[in-house]
């Protein structure tokens, strides 16, 4: 799961360094990426649970934390 995740938001998000950790349900995911200039703190987030959101749907993650911010 956490290779899934990291190789989604990685194409979805240009020039992203990301780390994941999962355990059970649950990820953390820390995102760094310039594409993430000048977007408030929601947008950032909404763009790395656009990766996952269908990861979130069926329940295979259930809770998910997301750390997103600019180099």
């Amino acid at each position: 799961m956490q290779d899934e995740v990291r190789t989604r938001v990685e194409a979805a998000i240009p020039e992203a360094q990301v780390a994941v950790e999962v355990d059970g349900n649950r990820a953390v995911i820390a995102v760094t990426s310039n594409y993430f200039d000048g977007m408030s703190r929601v947008k950032k987030q909404q763009a790395v649970y656009a990766c996952i959101e269908d990861l979130i749907a069926s329940g295979a993650l259930h809770a998910v934390t997301i750390k997103a911010d600019t180099p």
